[in-house]
């Protein structure tokens, strides 16, 4: 069953068990989808539903980062009950280390030296790794790893 199917029928089972958070969610999140395979032009395969996924949980992990700043207790636990749904459908994500490997692997096969070579380097490691990884720590890293080389 695919990520998008197993939405689809979470989304009947909180329907079923009057889990409003869980169903507003899922609708959500199923919305997103759409859109994303309307500007797409076609269905997305799990990787880029993961994808499509990860980047509502990262703008909650952001909103998050923001309201821990304010007085908005309210916000913020509602903010956060939606990111541990989102959670629950995300692939797991690569440690840091994991990450390293997989850059240290593609900086040596494509023979770079140092930080011009940065953009053909994201752009092979983000592919390789699509659906895994959180883009801004892959960033971190390669910067990293380049840095040293």
């Amino acid at each position: 069953m695919g990520l998008k199917e197993r939405l689809q029928n979470d989304l009947k089972d909180a329907l079923r068990a009057r889990d409003e958070r869980r169903k507003l969610v899922i609708r959500m999140a199923l919305t997103v989808i759409t859109n994303a395979e309307v500007e797409h032009g076609g269905d997305l395969d799990d990787p880029g539903v993961a994808a499509v996924l990860q980047k509502e949980a990262r703008q909650r992990q952001d909103t998050i980062a923001e309201l821990r700043q304010t007085d908005r207790s309210d916000l913020l636990a509602k903010e956060e009950a939606e990111l541990a749904i989102l959670e629950e459908y995300l692939p797991k994500l690569l440690s840091r280390d994991e990450i390293v490997a997989e850059a240290r692997q593609v900086v040596a096969e494509m023979g770079a030296t140092g930080m011009g070579q940065m953009g053909p380097v994201m752009s092979a490691l983000m592919s390789k790794l699509k659906g895994r990884v959180d883009g801004r720590l892959v960033n971190e890293v390669v910067r990293e790893v380049l840095s040293a080389s």
